[in-house]
């Protein structure tokens, strides 16, 4: 479409538009391939400057054909003889009048030159347009890294649990709440996109699947984020005690604060790190002490009759985030969490 476009146009319209558009490509290309230091680009570079060169050439050739006397060359590079016509034998008598010729003798009126040149730059301009209009248009190609979806579990039957529990949550809900758009900025890692996240519908260990449990997680390059809801009978007051009795033994940095006008308390503990071999000895390596993890539990409701939401981060590095960062963190998505009534 391009070649056959070029083929009709005009000399004059057609010389100055491949010699912007291998201008533009040509110097563009260079500039990217020195940045790079890409040889490939360079050589394809210098093939756009050297086609406009030449073209650049033959438009100069023709200009200065178009002034001097005598033998003219046709735009694409063809002599013709001026003073030779379609018809050598008319030519003056002596003696004869210096009349007009007839109407087929008529030299052919030459192009205008201005007429040309601006529509040259209206096809140019045309050009430029619609390179900048496009990005604007057109669906993007770029190959960003984007973050990571939920991968939900909605299609698999909850366990009944979660159809006596009132005010149930799913794990793909609690995914949808706490895979944010800001959590890496809440993080204090602006720069990081997620790398996973998923969310389970399961029930509390050593309830028999009679405590719905649901929860999420999100995985970044520094933090690991997760979130649990456990509806259960136990109330942030008494887990509290439960914290006090034990002492250092289960639990360190113990704080207690209010979160949405809800009671909370921060809490440290170890995750557990252990190793799964599927090689041919199907060998696992002993359960051991993981990463320190801070968790953040807020009471489901402002009266504390039970149950909370876990809100943990760690990081194989072992460092942790600030205890603000996780109360800036239940703060934007606990709002966010959907409740429902029992069915």
């Amino acid at each position: 479409m391009l070649g056959l476009l070029l083929r009709v146009l005009p000399f004059w319209v057609r010389e100055p538009l491949l010699i912007v558009i291998g201008s533009v490509l040509g110097l563009r290309i260079m500039y990217l391939a020195v940045h790079g230091h890409d040889l490939v680009a360079a050589g394809l570079g210098l093939v756009f400057l050297v086609f406009t060169a030449i073209r650049v050439s033959a438009v100069v050739r023709a200009l200065r054909a178009r002034r001097s006397p005598g033998p003219v060359a046709s735009a694409d590079g063809a002599v013709a003889d001026a003073a030779v016509q379609a018809h050598p034998q008319a030519r003056v008598q002596p003696g004869a009048g210096a009349g007009p010729r007839p109407g087929p003798d008529t030299p052919e009126k030459e192009p205008n030159a201005w007429g040309q040149a601006v529509s040259a730059v209206a096809v140019v301009g045309a050009l430029a347009g619609a390179l900048w209009v496009a990005p604007h248009v057109l669906p993007s190609a770029d190959n960003t890294q984007r973050p990571a979806s939920c991968s939900g579990t909605d299609h698999e039957e909850l366990p009944k649990a979660y159809k006596k529990t009132p005010r149930p949550v799913t794990g793909d809900e609690l995914c949808e709440a706490l895979n944010r758009p800001d959590l890496a900025r809440l993080l204090g890692t602006p720069g990081e996109t997620a790398n996973s996240a998923s969310g389970t519908s399961n029930t509390a260990a050593l309830t028999d699947g009679k405590v719905a449990e649901p929860e999420a997680e999100v995985r970044f390059d520094t933090y690991t984020v997760n979130l649990s809801a456990t509806y259960n009978e136990l109330s942030t007051a008494q887990y509290v005690r439960l914290i006090d009795i034990a002492g250092d033994k289960v639990e360190k940095d113990v704080k207690t604060v209010k979160v949405l006008g809800r009671p909370a308390v921060l809490s440290s503990d170890h995750t557990m790190k252990f190793e799964i071999n599927l090689g041919s000895d199907h060998n696992s390596g002993p359960v051991e002490e993981g990463p320190l993890a801070r968790t953040l539990s807020v009471a489901l409701d402002r009266k504390d009759r039970g149950g909370s939401y876990d809100i943990t981060v760690w990081s194989t590095s072992g460092a942790l985030p600030d205890d603000r960062v996780l109360l800036h963190i239940a703060e934007k998505v606990l709002p966010t969490i959907p409740e429902r009534s029992a069915q």
